[in-house]
């Protein structure tokens, strides 16, 4: 890893999401950090993780501090505690650039939120000093932590009013494995956590768990 590799933190990284996006990104040999609401689960996981990988480069910390010691967060977190998970972070993400990968979509009744996308809220609440970028809301967990150190069969679609932290995300996607595609500004976000309504219920009817995108033409 170069200096220039910006540090990760994967904030509520102990759920379904998290482990395999930090296992990817760790593989691919950035320094990963696991945030908790308990920094003692936190290290858990990332004790976990790290023997898994037969590595040293992930560590546990409670949320707001893994937040400050990285340069990129990404939110991992289940809606219901998006808002409480943001509003406790303002200060630790503020200059940085947090990802959103919220899809705010009940599982037992899959249904295209109402707008505006979790993103926009982060957003607001963070305010314009924190770059927020939407992406990852598509991706199965499943997937992710299979086949490490390979790229897997699907894309990202990445929102952001800020094209520099955009491509970062871009950057950051492609070292875990995965196509992604710049796809316009926060407000298009709302599409794409509708995109996870419709994909849940394709891997119900089909008995998957790893249905996703897939962009062609470009």
């Amino acid at each position: 890893m170069t200096k220039s590799e910006p540090i990760i933190a994967v904030l509520g990284g102990t759920g379904q999401e998290g482990p395999g996006l930090a296992m990817r990104w760790a593989k691919a040999g950035y320094a990963v950090i696991i945030g908790s609401r308990q920094a003692e689960k936190a290290q858990r996981v990332a004790a976990e993780l790290n023997e898994k990988l037969g590595l040293d480069t992930i560590m546990g910390l409670q949320n707001a501090d893994a937040a400050s010691a990285a340069d990129i967060s990404v939110l991992t977190v289940v809606a219901t505690a998006h808002q409480a998970a943001l509003e406790s972070l303002v200060e630790a993400l503020r200059g940085k650039i947090l990802v959103d990968a919220t899809a705010r979509i009940d599982f037992r009744d899959p249904q295209p939120p109402a707008p505006p996308a979790a993103a926009e809220i982060a957003q607001e609440i963070l305010g314009p000093e924190t770059h927020v970028v939407a992406a990852y809301q598509n991706v199965p967990a499943h997937t992710l932590k299979q086949n490490l150190g390979s790229s897997i069969d699907t894309d990202v679609l990445v929102c952001a009013d800020h094209l520099e932290a955009a491509e970062q995300v871009i950057q950051l996607t492609q070292a875990a494995g995965m196509r992604a595609f710049y796809a316009g500004g926060l407000k298009n976000a709302i599409t794409i956590e509708g995109l996870t309504a419709i994909l849940i219920s394709m891997n119900k009817y089909y008995r998957s768990k790893t249905a996703s995108i897939g962009i062609t033409g470009i």
